[in-house]
């Protein structure tokens, strides 16, 4: 009560504490998405101080995707047991730590462990199902709105620090860029200490808007053994594979190799960085306008779209020239970045039960990461090998125009009114 009665005076009584907690979370993905965009700003960097081909690098990168994707899930199970404070504090100093350390790397082991296998598992931790938990456990009316928040967070550390990190990479260099990126992740341990709870209880509140709805039936539990029949599913394979593919031609080839694309192509490395910034701009805008439509239209439908949209502008991107015409391809493909991920969402929910979204969109969001993973290793290994990057658009771009195909083949089940 002594806590409360000093939060009510830091809040003058008016201010519900949830938004502290909110605006402390924002920060956290913000830091947790702007880290896990530092390899494709450093990949040539890296390349020229530690000589070793981009192959190599490539698979570092492809390490920390897969960690980022492992996190998820294994942040979802600390936090149902431990909750969020522990598990950001955790998440945090391990990506302080890991950027920190990395600063003094100079061969292949250094490089996969800290660079790779800890820094991303440290920002898979911090940047996975965070912003779902704090969302649910602390808003009922706003939940929605909170969960936007969360996303524009999330791209504006794509958006924020894509041109901050490479101006700082050009005039300090990679590795002390890599220690402030880390002082930054060690700096937020303080707020994330005294001002993150781990649910209204330990306040004596109750989750904003909860009374408006306490005369509505209970919601639904998660159904026991839901990830075997998951697996019996055709549709999560389906989801899975389609999730597999947006991540390879999203984070994987794009986030990871543009910036290297565009250094080759004579443009400076601060141009290339704006071309992704503008990108991060319309992704939260295409992002947005998705959820909209996902809300009206067939998400299957949407799918195929997005995929067969994302695929020809992959196609396309060899031939477009460089300089300002680059503007028109960043536009086109930031509106569909992640514009795949609510359908995605919502097609789980309606396939698998609302109640057991977490569970199963978890592994989907897993799938994705590997691809993500392996598009930034693969680009790599065939940039090396043809000495272009163009084949691997070409290839990249036939995957997104397969699952545009497969996404027409996921089922949509009717969902059911609820009993009056």
């Amino acid at each position: 009560m002594q806590l409360q009665t000093q939060m009510n005076r830091l809040t003058g009584g008016r201010l519900y504490y949830g938004w502290i907690v909110v605006i402390v979370t924002a920060l956290a993905l913000l830091i947790a998405a702007g880290a896990r965009s530092a390899p494709g700003v450093f990949l040539l960097p890296m390349q020229q101080d530690l000589k070793l081909d981009r192959a190599t690098l490539s698979g570092a990168v492809s390490l920390g995707l897969v960690m980022f994707g492992l996190g998820a899930p294994l942040s979802g199970f600390f936090i149902d047991r431990f909750g969020p404070r522990r598990v950001v504090l955790a998440g945090l100093a391990l990506l302080g730590v890991s950027f920190i350390a990395s600063a003094s790397v100079h061969g292949l082991p250094g490089l996969y462990v800290w660079w790779g296998l800890l820094s991303g598992l440290g920002t898979g931790v911090v940047g996975g199902v965070l912003g779902a938990t704090v969302a649910n456990r602390w808003f009922v009316r706003q939940r929605g709105l909170v969960t936007g928040l969360f996303g524009a967070a999330t791209s504006a550390g794509q958006l924020m620090f894509i041109p901050l990190l490479t101006a700082l990479g050009t005039s300090l260099g990679w590795r002390t860029t890599s220690i402030v990126i880390g002082a930054l992740g060690l700096a937020l341990l303080l707020p994330v200490l005294l001002l993150l709870r781990d649910s209204p209880a330990e306040l004596g509140l109750s989750p904003d808007g909860e009374e408006a709805i306490s005369a509505r039936p209970a919601a639904p539990r998660p159904t026991p053994g839901i990830m075997a029949a998951a697996l019996r599913s055709r549709d999560f394979w389906l989801l899975c594979a389609t999730f597999f593919v947006c991540g390879a031609t999203s984070n994987g080839l794009i986030g990871t190799h543009f910036i290297a694309y565009c250094g080759e192509n004579g443009l400076t490395p601060v141009y290339a960085a704006g071309m992704l910034a503008l990108m991060g701009g319309f992704n939260f805008v295409g992002t947005l306008a998705s959820g909209y439509f996902t809300d009206r239209v067939d998400p299957r439908g949407l799918l195929s779209l997005y995929y067969a949209f994302r695929g020809l502008s992959l196609m396309v991107l060899p031939l477009i020239p460089p300089g300002p015409a680059l503007i028109f391809f960043a536009v086109l493909f930031g509106l569909d970045y992640i514009a795949t991920v609510p359908p995605t969402t919502a097609l789980v929910a309606d396939r698998f039960g609302r109640a057991n979204l977490g569970t199963v969109y978890g592994w989907v969001f897993c799938a994705h990461q590997v691809g993500a993973a392996l598009a930034a290793w693969l680009g790599g290994v065939l940039r090396e090998s043809l000495g272009t990057y163009g084949p691997s658009f070409i290839a990249a771009g036939v995957l997104a125009v397969a699952a545009a195909l497969l996404s027409r083949a996921i089922s949509r089940p009717v969902a059911q009114v609820a009993p009056v």
